[in-house]
């Protein structure tokens, strides 16, 4: 990892060399220094998000497509705000309005956007692996919002934003990942969000740590580079970071725990159980939040500790660097021809 006194020209290659990919995906394979340039694309806009005037229009003229074939609240409207908060105009599709209820395919429908000439498109799907296939038949850049139990991106982007962010605000430097300990918590078979956050946080140097039941814990794991627990106590202990994710009963067919009261006894995060962490251990939920089961709400709501707010806030950033970092070719920005 790179040091706080570092020039960005230290930290990854100048101009389209330090992103080189005309979409976002998954985080799954990138290198330190492209997660990182994200991460500092994003800073500009955490400062403009927070001044009074809430614009810049370097995307004016360009029209980007929220296509999400899956419910969503946080991520879309989160897209929406960072699309329009950089001049763009911004169109959602809805599965609900669309011609897929109608029985079109999905190849039809990604080639039917594709014909409206979008500048970006940003793919929300049910599907592992829908958004690689409408990238690979459009002609602009895809921003991957979610594919079934695939990766969610920009979450990890933005959990790992949220986590520099606090690192920073408690003398942390520059925020340098190696040498802290990430405990990932609850439906780690399910999630994307602990994917791409696995991907992320593992690529920048972190250990990680994921705790789930025997049937919630993928049988890939020992493949992601964690530490896979059981335990929730025994994955708590030492952790800089506490994770909490909620369990995705739209994504189960049968029965994976005993009773939602029986996996809060076991996973559920509280306040004696936090006292497990470091004392200063950051709380972490990418929402929705089910509170009682998964997390307290006097640990969610926990003032100093809890970056629950924090995570939305950076989302809106980082959502806005990574639609101006895959835009800059077509715009013709000078190093990405």
């Amino acid at each position: 990892m790179t040091s706080a006194t570092q020039t960005p020209t230290d930290r990854y290659p100048a101009g389209s060399a330090a992103f080189p990919h005309r979409d976002l995906t998954g985080l799954a394979g990138l290198a330190p220094w492209e997660i990182l340039f994200l991460l500092d694309e994003a800073e500009q806009w955490v400062d403009l998000n927070r001044a009074a005037q809430k614009r810049d229009d370097r995307l004016a003229g360009l029209t980007i497509i929220n296509a999400f074939f899956e419910n969503s609240t946080r991520t879309l409207l989160s897209f929406e705000i960072a699309g329009k908060r950089l001049g763009a105009d911004v169109v959602n599709m809805l599965v609900a309005q669309s011609s897929v209820k109608k029985g079109e395919t999905l190849i039809d429908t990604a080639m039917t956007l594709n014909a409206m000439h979008a500048d970006a498109m940003v793919i929300r799907h049910q599907s592992s692996g829908a958004v690689r296939l409408i990238a690979e038949k459009v002609d602009c850049p895809v921003l991957n919002a979610g594919d079934g139990q695939h990766e969610h991106p920009t979450q990890g982007l933005l959990d790992a934003l949220t986590i520099r962010k606090f690192m920073q605000g408690r003398g942390g430097g520059g925020g340098d990942f190696a040498g802290l300990t990430v405990t990932i918590c609850g439906d780690i078979l399910h999630s994307r969000v602990a994917r791409s956050n696995i991907h992320c946080l593992t690529t920048l140097g972190a250990e990680v740590r994921v705790c789930a039941p025997p049937a919630l814990m993928p049988a890939d794991i020992d493949a992601l580079k964690v530490q896979p627990f059981h335990d929730f106590d025994a994955a708590l202990k030492g952790a800089d970071v506490v994770m909490m994710l909620r369990l995705q009963q739209e994504r189960m067919s049968g029965q994976f725990i005993a009773s939602p009261g029986e996996y809060r006894h076991l996973y559920g995060l509280s306040l004696d159980r936090l006292a497990l962490a470091e004392p200063d251990a950051l709380v972490m939920h990418p929402g929705p939040m089910n509170r009682g089961i998964e997390i307290d709400s006097n640990v969610a709501d926990l003032a100093g500790r809890s970056a629950i707010t924090t995570q939305v806030e950076m989302g809106v950033a980082i959502r806005m660097a990574c639609l101006d970092v895959l835009t800059r070719k077509t715009r013709g920005v000078e190093g990405w021809a």
